[in-house]
């Protein structure tokens, strides 16, 4: 009977820890290989057995949708802090730049956002109201006289496919051609002086995020 209080903290830490390394070797896998990494894969990258894995998340679902809830949590603010923003077209600047930084760090969360969009309600939730959020950044904008207007808020899957398609071989390389990259796209889209641009193609999101 003395002997239970002390058994009992220990499984809990040890089923922390457990978690928490689950979580850590599926967001690397994640980044690295996209989501179709099998469960048992990640198993066995965390020295765990797939029963275990399995007890804490019953679903790959499950497993995306923690492993990606800081950047989801992040993703949000971003948002709300750019449509709290009384400068139009700084604030369309601002969050395009925050979205091409995000998805230069991290990958996976790209491809997170797409997949489980579709499956989980709090991701398929944050995509909506980003896809509303950018679209009324983007009337600001134009209503401001900053941004172009023939700019569309589907233009969106196309500065996703360009950026993500930049890989410059180590981590800060490619976060700094990103960066410079959005620059130039940021110039094009000013209202001052553009030139008429071709009718807008409306790309699918999921295509440029994957």
């Amino acid at each position: 009977m003395g002997g239970v209080p002390t058994a009992l903290p220990r499984l809990r830490a040890d089923a922390a820890a457990n978690r928490a390394r689950i979580l850590e070797v599926a967001r690397e896998a994640f980044a690295a290989e996209g989501l179709d990494v099998p469960m048992t894969a990640i198993a066995h990258r965390a020295g765990l057995g797939v029963a275990t894995l399995y007890r804490r998340f019953p679903t790959k679902e499950d497993l995306v949708a923690e492993a990606f809830t800081e950047q989801l949590d992040e993703c949000a603010g971003l948002l709300d802090a750019a449509l709290a923003d009384p400068d139009p077209w700084r604030a369309f600047c601002w969050m395009v730049t925050q979205l091409c930084e995000m998805q230069a760090r991290d990958r996976g969360f790209s491809a997170a956002f797409v997949t489980a969009s579709q499956r989980t309600t709090e991701f398929g939730a944050l995509r909506e109201r980003a896809e509303r959020g950018f679209a009324e950044l983007v009337r600001r904008a134009q209503e401001a006289g900053g941004l172009r207007r023939d700019f569309h808020p589907a233009d969106l899957s196309l500065i996703l496919l360009a950026n993500g398609g930049v890989r410059a071989g180590t981590a800060e390389l490619t976060a700094a051609a990103s960066r410079r990259l959005v620059a130039y796209l940021l110039q094009a889209f000013r209202a001052d002086g553009a030139a008429p641009l071709p009718r807008p193609t409306a790309v699918p999101l999921d295509a440029a995020l994957r």
